[in-house]
């Protein structure tokens, strides 16, 4: 055999999912492959379509971090990319410390693409400051490992250049190079009218505390084709299984609510895979809202984007990139997407965006990284295998009543019985060989835990669908 056939690089990527893992909506939500916000598997995607290259395998690490797993990974793999957005915030701070702990048991190089700190419009970093040393000790662990760090933006590189460090690289998002150096995005239509195609979308707390419900109740009012896409994974369970269990579930102004009336008229969804969410933004018009990847898989469908930026995270990295974009806390009283629409200029975003994809497959580079689009086919292969498989559509308000509309909740509830039934068959027997030989072994906690995780995974699903299904008949929404 020749000494110069290279063996395949193997790569372990931080995501919820390998991008070709078709599952169900009821197992996608199960599961939380999209790690509570379906814009995660937008970037993700995209770092595995350009890591695959014929001499790289890319592999889902499905949001593990096992620090116990570090011998493992060290001997199976070459590198651990770690795509991240707003990391450095204080509600991240634990998985933060967790990253920093696992990173530092490993002895391959460790490449994060894009993670970005989170505070006001203002950019004033004082919130911060108390998870400093966190923030600290995880950019120092990765720069153990690799070259630099790449950030989203402006604001999170004089964050850390602040703190010291120097080997700070702004990269942007890898969601936006999904398709490489060509960025094609064009007004279809000269103007919005009332028969236009909009997707709108919008976070919790922007609904909350920043005027998106309002936004969001006059454009429905005014255009008959407009369609909230819902992020997060409570969105999804409130469409799916009309589960208002938590604390999302008291924000009646989210359309993804079953009490707004585009739930009531199909008018909400959210997506588990980021090629069906693409896909169907090919046919709108016109995609606005305070999510950054909400805008961003609209501009990756070629539709054109506003991004009513609301922190920043999301200003950073629309200045970064030249997206559109508008500061929600200075839009007039009465907005109107036909007037954001008419100001979009995306000449900026386009024009430049081949210099941005070279200073980020430069970065790669520089980490030891190849990409499907300098050292494969770009992407081809993977975009050919993507197509040949049958993600399921997105998540739609469950206002049906036929038969057909129970068909795959209550199968995949009865798979779930079945799953723990089994479990519990297996835990019993182990058990029982438990009990033969130690004496005094006490076996009511254990058999009482299965019967617990029973109730939680089958009970209240089934509870919630049953309720439903009655209010439904009864003409309640």
């Amino acid at each position: 055999m020749s000494h110069n056939v290279r063996r395949t690089k193997r790569i372990l990527l931080r995501s919820g999912k390998s991008p070709y893992d078709v599952l169900s909506v009821e197992e996608a939500l199960h599961r939380d492959v999209i790690a509570t916000n379906s814009g995660n598997l937008i970037f993700s995607d995209a770092a595995h379509k350009i890591l695959e290259t014929p001499r790289t395998e890319v592999v889902s690490n499905e949001m593990r971090t096992e620090v116990a797993a570090a011998a493992r990974i060290n001997e199976e793999y070459d590198a651990f990319v770690v795509p991240l957005a707003n990391a450095f915030r204080p509600s991240f701070e634990p998985g933060l410390k967790r990253l920093t702990r696992l990173i530092g048991r490993l002895r391959i190089p460790v490449v994060v693409l894009g993670v970005g700190a989170q505070t006001g419009l203002s950019y004033n970093p004082d919130r911060l400051k108390p998870m400093e040393p966190s923030v600290r000790a995880f950019v120092s662990a990765v720069l153990d490992h690799s070259a630099s760090i790449g950030v989203r933006g402006e604001f999170t590189e004089k964050y850390l250049k602040d703190m010291g460090f120097r080997d700070v690289e702004v990269i942007g998002c890898p969601s936006l190079f999904m398709y490489g150096k060509e960025l094609v995005v064009q007004k279809r239509t000269q103007a919005l009218t009332a028969d236009s195609r909009i997707a709108i979308n919008g976070s919790h707390s922007a609904v909350r505390r920043l005027g998106m419900g309002r936004i969001i109740s006059r454009t429905h009012s005014r255009y008959p084709n407009l369609r909230f896409i819902g992020q997060n994974l409570s969105d999804a369970r409130q469409l799916h299984w009309r589960d208002l269990s938590d604390p999302n579930g008291k924000v009646t102004a989210m359309p993804t609510h079953p009490d707004h009336p585009m739930y009531r008229e199909d008018k909400a969804r959210v997506y588990v895979d980021p090629v069906t969410w693409i896909d169907d933004l090919r046919d709108f018009d016109y995609s606005f809202g305070s999510r950054i990847h909400g805008n961003i898989a609209a501009l990756l469908a070629g539709t054109p984007a506003t991004v009513l930026c609301a922190d920043s995270r999301t200003l950073e990295l629309c200045r970064y990139f030249e997206i559109p974009h508008r500061r929600i806390d200075k839009l007039p009283e009465d907005v109107d997407p036909a007037r954001l629409y008419e100001e979009t200029d995306l000449g900026a975003l386009t024009g430049n965006h081949h210099e941005r994809f070279e200073r980020f497959t430069a970065f790669l580079d520089r980490n030891g990284l190849e990409n499907t689009f300098s050292h494969g086919d770009g992407g081809a292969a993977f975009e050919k295998k993507l197509r040949s498989l049958d993600f399921p559509a997105g998540v739609r308000p469950w206002i049906d009543t036929d038969l057909a509309s129970l068909a795959s909740r209550m199968g995949w509830l009865n798979n779930r019985v079945g799953e723990l039934t089994q479990e519990n068959t297996r835990l019993r027997r182990d058990l029982d060989r438990a009990k033969s030989g130690a004496r005094g072994y006490a076996a009511g906690p254990a058999t009482a835990s299965v019967y617990r995780r029973a109730r939680r995974a089958v009970g209240a699903p089934l509870r919630r669908a049953l309720q439903g299904g009655r209010n439904q008949g009864s003409g309640r929404p």
